[in-house]
């Protein structure tokens, strides 16, 4: 069930929300977990309801042993070393057995045939989420709860499917103590807000960039040559589509929750305004990027042994997180290259600090050009996270950064010509000309990434998400969100465009992973 399909936002959210309302008001707190925790059930259930067992026995599996940690103590490593080892196992069987099966195979190390295992949905998520869980019980930083916490701690449905990878001492306090009858308005409001802007960035923005990307991405798959502006146009079409189908995600998600009241850790802060590649790693994915910074990076020693460990650990980590993406050897790629840059990134500030040249680079004239890289080296990367395969991803790459050519007709030149804009760019000129209602909606996703206010710094005034935990906080935007006519007629103005656009639901990119 889609967080942008009609069942979601008309049938489920609703019927869920008003029952919750009612049992606000004449149930306990209790009987309102339990029923987030069916309604959960319902929603993860609706894709493939075989894997709900699979959860379940997740979920109880983990409680018990985060119950041992608790109660035999003295055998905490061993009873941690079990559960991290559960985890890892069944991540490893249902999202990597193909993988390495079929490898071991073309390599002729394996002959006995496999069936097509079916990933689960959200199990790397959810499977994260349950490990910091258990490290942080063995580490005394976790009190006990109750199984049915836990439970909706782990099911949560504004969270479960794609994140954020939320922390127990984030939402165990908050499901403990239930709103009360006074705030639901506000939480409603603030909700409403912030889910119309996350469906907004994804049906208006991230799907209309698709009907651009996945032809070239299809086109390269096949073999059919590109040309420069072809190569130009599916990397920069998919790296905003995958930054506002994410960050619409990720406002879906948010507002989802809040009209229960609960508050959900901040997941994307405006990525694309970071001047460099740590920067980045601050704000994409950032609960993501703290899960694997204390429980991978730290655990495998950190910064503590020297620049040399500490660029070893820094690409392992992230050779791991893309590899986490997906059983795919682009993933990995992918993950290896973002280690190479942060090890880059890091070295070139050690240079500037042992030069005197530490605020280097933070002046109003070399900040854009910082972030201009840091946007190019980022949206090159994603190219390897969206191809089929290494060799479609560099056949997408070599004409439009390595080996400029325009021998190749224009692949979307008939798609392009048959809209309103394509015919207006056949009046303006030829060639490159065609391409202008690609080049439209480009310069519209740039203005509303470099010169706009994020959600959270829209709605700032209303607290819309907890913190990130890089020790920054969210800059109050001049434009403020208030409960107003004003606010309520964008609100209906974004759902009306957005509802009109719901004519062919994709799915969330997050979803596979």
């Amino acid at each position: 069930m889609l967080f942008s399909s009609a069942e979601y936002l008309f049938l489920f959210l609703p019927i869920v929300l008003v029952v919750f309302v009612y049992l606000s008001r004449t149930g306990s707190t209790e009987t309102q977990i339990n029923w987030l925790i069916l309604a959960s059930i319902i929603f993860y259930g609706s894709w493939n309801p075989y894997f709900v067992i699979l959860i379940i026995f997740s979920i109880v599996v983990n409680f018990l042993i985060g119950r041992m940690l608790t109660l035999r103590k003295e055998h905490g490593r061993a009873w941690l070393i079990v559960g991290v080892s559960f985890n890892i196992g069944l991540l490893a069987y249902f999202k990597y057995a193909n993988f390495f099966v079929e490898n071991l195979s073309a390599l002729g190390l394996w002959l006995i045939p496999m069936p097509k295992i079916i990933l689960p949905l959200a199990i790397s998520f959810f499977t994260f989420q349950q490990i910091a869980y258990l490290v942080d019980v063995a580490r005394g930083e976790c009190k006990e709860y109750k199984f049915r916490h836990y439970a909706l701690f782990v099911l949560f449905f504004p969270q479960l499917i794609a994140g954020p990878i939320v922390h127990h001492r984030e939402m165990m306090p908050q499901f403990e103590a239930l709103r009360a009858r006074g705030k639901l308005w506000p939480d409603v409001a603030i909700g409403l807000t912030i889910v119309s802007i996350g469906l907004f960035k994804k049906v208006v923005l991230a799907d209309s960039l698709a009907e651009y990307a996945d032809p070239l991405f299809l086109a390269a798959a096949r073999g059919t040559p590109l040309n420069t502006i072809d190569s130009w146009v599916a990397t920069f079409s998919f790296s905003f589509q995958i930054y506002f189908d994410f960050s619409g995600y990720s406002d879906m998600a948010i507002g989802s929750a809040r009209l229960f009241g609960i508050r959900l850790p901040e997941n994307f802060r405006s990525p694309y305004k970071a001047s460099s590649i740590i920067d980045f790693w601050r704000r994409w994915h950032m609960t993501l990027s703290r899960f694997l910074r204390d429980y991978l990076y730290i655990t495998l020693g950190g910064n503590r042994n020297g620049s040399a460990q500490r660029y070893r650990n820094l690409f392992i980590t992230m050779l791991l997180g893309g590899l986490w993406h997906g059983a795919a050897w682009t993933f990995v790629f992918w993950g290896g290259l973002q280690g190479l840059y942060l090890c880059v990134n890091h070295a070139w500030r050690y240079v500037l600090e042992r030069s005197g040249l530490k605020g280097f680079g933070s002046g109003w004239l070399l900040t854009p050009l910082y972030i201009f890289i840091t946007f190019v080296a980022s949206s090159l990367a994603f190219v390897m996270f969206r191809a089929t395969g290494v060799k479609s991803a560099l056949a997408i790459l070599k004409p439009g950064f390595f080996q400029f050519s325009m021998q190749a007709p224009p692949i979307l030149k008939e798609q392009l010509s048959s809209s309103f804009m394509g015919e207006f760019s056949a009046i303006v000129g030829k060639g490159v000309g065609t391409y202008l209602p690609v080049y439209a909606l480009l310069v519209t996703c740039a203005f509303v990434c470099w010169a706009l206010p994020n959600t959270q710094q829209y709605m700032w005034r209303y607290d819309p998400v907890i913190e990130g935990g890089s020790g920054e906080t969210t800059k109050r935007s001049s434009l403020q969100w208030s409960p107003n006519w004003i606010a309520a007629c964008t609100v209906a103005l974004l759902l009306s465009v957005s509802l009109l656009s719901l004519s062919s639901v994709t799915e969330f990119i997050y979803f596979q992973f």
